[in-house]
């Protein structure tokens, strides 16, 4: 048996076993992503795979990578539209991996991240049809009664906007550089956001980072969403406050913070005011103070771009170079600003 960083086998066998979940054969493990976000393996034996996640081992930044959170709603969306794997286990404290864990189970598919993975879906109308499936998904998930799924303690059900100006704005004070230059802009933005807070258009359970490399599409017949990810984010909040986000998530910016041509910015993806325009129509919603949700969700992003920046920075051994994602923080308030002007 082998360990991985961040991943003691032996030990997560132990507490398997100990649980009660069927075992067959040795468990192994695979290192699938992370280090600047929460680090995902892919766990199996000889008769079963599962997906465990936990927190990335340097620089944790306080209210982060919650997993019992994540581990408690993809739960109670078992039986819900909204698509997700079976909940396996989790801890959420240090006394199995040193470290807080969740583990589901493993759903075959493809993840689409990169935009040649994009293209191998096909032409444009299967694009367009995908981006229609993922939309209809966001919108199954925000019409669920989370009273009905056990979640009505799953956040507070008015004054999300509110607190997430508060939230982002404090999570700038844990990331920010010693005399950061950007700090004017920052400040500037998140006043305007405060002084600009519009009342809650209604509550609903949020995933807080929905874009489709958020997702499983089937391998088959990618217009069919197989399971929704990381959920690490969720919450009860404003829903058109996740759909900004997921059309935020359109922004080319975005490729500076996962150093990478993603497929939720390609080209041939619908625009953030077409997203925007089909989460309206299938809902049935209007898009009420639209420049707020937008401006907040660049804040979002620009805040957790600063964030991946600080891990590197905070890496034990001597950090890398590539400061894209630090990069990314300056460009990402700008479009604030402009979007809130």
């Amino acid at each position: 048996m082998t360990s991985l960083d961040g991943l003691d086998l032996a030990a997560l066998d132990r507490h398997l076993r100990a649980a009660g979940i069927p075992r067959t054969g040795e468990l192994r493990g695979e290192f699938i992503s992370g280090g600047r976000s929460n680090l995902t393996f892919l766990v199996f034996d000889d008769a079963s795979k599962w997906v465990l996640r936990r927190p990335p081992l340097h620089g944790l930044t306080p209210s982060a990578h919650d997993m019992g959170r994540e581990y408690r709603v993809v739960a109670a969306l078992a039986d819900s539209p909204v698509p997700v794997a079976r909940a396996v286990t989790m801890r959420d404290d240090d006394s199995v991996l040193g470290a807080p864990f969740q583990m589901v189970e493993y759903v075959a598919g493809n993840v689409v991240r990169s935009r040649a993975e994009l293209d191998a879906l096909g032409g444009p109308e299967v694009v367009s049809a995908c981006v229609d499936s993922l939309i209809r998904v966001l919108v199954d998930l925000h019409e669920v009664d989370p009273s009905a799924v056990g979640l009505s303690d799953f956040g507070k059900p008015s004054g999300y906007l509110e607190r997430q100006v508060r939230r982002w704005g404090s999570q700038w004070q844990h990331v920010r550089l010693a005399d950061d230059p950007r700090d004017g802009d920052v400040e500037r933005l998140h006043a305007e956001l405060a002084d600009a807070v519009p009342e809650q258009s209604r509550t609903s359970i949020v995933h807080g980072d929905y874009r489709i490399d958020n997702t499983i599409l089937d391998s088959g017949d990618p217009t069919v969403v197989r399971a929704v990810l990381d959920w690490e984010m969720s919450t009860l909040g404003d829903p058109l406050s996740d759909a900004a986000l997921m059309c935020v998530h359109r922004d080319p910016a975005l490729n500076l913070i996962l150093n990478e041509e993603t497929a939720w910015t390609a080209p041939q993806m619908p625009s953030a005011d077409e997203l925007a325009h089909r989460y309206s129509v299938m809902s049935g919603n209007e898009l009420a103070h639209w420049e707020f949700q937008m401006a907040l969700g660049y804040f979002k992003l620009a805040i957790i771009a600063a964030g991946i920046d600080f891990r590197r920075r905070m890496a034990a051994d001597t950090p890398d170079n590539d400061d894209r994602a630090g990069q990314a923080v300056a460009v990402l308030i700008a479009r604030g600003l402009q979007t809130l002007a």
